[in-house]
């Protein structure tokens, strides 16, 4: 599709953004490294809701990220551009990464969030935060050694496939090309704020909205333990897997991810 984004001021900065869509606003906050990830499901959830679709410092057109990187700068952010929009209170959805964002949001601003949805949520603090360390920063290392470019494409070739460019142009066409300009902040930025995020149980307890916890069947060793931390953080959090789907449901089944999240959207309406 052909995306017109206003750039919007912010502190210090502007984030490309548009709004797609009328109804209940429904805050997508975009993930590390792929900048339209989750424009798929903003295409398929716009004839219900309002959805703000947006760039984060140092992708696309949004301002440059100065690094290091912070989960809690990339929710303060968030918090400016929904004000700027004039968006008071607002269905709030990250993945991966920006599930880390999303929730610090609704820890930080809770009146601004009216319900959070969390899909694949990152690994730190779970069981399996040691070994998700040591692959970040072998990663880094990589980074370091051949810079951002080459070891982002090294990175998608392992997690993704070698035809990685082909599966993301044919969901976001132009997204390939964009992934690996964006490369450093992915590796400069984000990956150094998911390792310093500071977030427990007594942190995560301030959530008071209603939450949706979606993770994919195949996601790999590394997500096996997630959901446990999910249930201690948030234990009256919903909990949905959906099947034959991997770390990167957002981008590969949008149209079962909108059958999930719809209903959940629906029970509590913002209104």
């Amino acid at each position: 599709m052909e995306l017109s984004m206003a750039r919007v001021p912010i502190q210090d900065g502007e984030l490309e953004a548009a709004v797609l869509g009328v109804g209940e606003p429904l805050v997508l906050v975009p993930t590390a490294l792929a900048a339209d990830q989750l424009l798929p499901l903003a295409e398929r959830l716009r004839t219900r809701f309002g959805v703000v679709h947006y760039h984060r410092r140092g992708y696309a057109g949004s301002s440059p990220a100065m690094p290091p990187g912070s989960v809690a700068r990339d929710a303060a952010d968030c918090a400016q551009l929904l004000a700027a929009l004039a968006v008071e209170r607002a269905h709030l959805l990250g993945t991966s990464y920006s599930a880390a964002v999303a929730l610090q949001l609704a820890i930080d601003h809770p009146n601004l969030v009216h319900t959070l949805t969390l899909v694949e949520p990152p690994p730190v603090h779970g069981p399996a935060d040691a070994a998700f360390r040591a692959a970040n920063t072998a990663l880094l290392a990589d980074r370091r050694a051949r810079g951002a470019t080459a070891a982002a494409d090294h990175f998608l070739t392992t997690t993704t496939g070698p035809d990685w460019r082909s599966r993301l142009d044919e969901a976001v066409p132009g997204s390939s090309a964009q992934v690996l300009r964006d490369s450093h902040t992915f590796l400069d930025a984000d990956i150094p704020a998911l390792l310093a995020w500071d977030c427990d149980d007594s942190t995560a307890a301030r959530v008071r909205c209603p939450v949706l916890h979606v993770a994919g069947s195949d996601h790999g060793p590394l997500f096996h333990g997630v959901g446990g931390l999910i249930r201690r953080w948030l234990p009256a959090a919903d909990q949905v897997t959906i099947a034959g789907t991997g770390h990167d449901v957002t981008f590969t089944h949008p149209d079962v991810l909108a059958e999930v999240l719809v209903p959940f959207l629906v029970r509590h309406p913002v209104g």
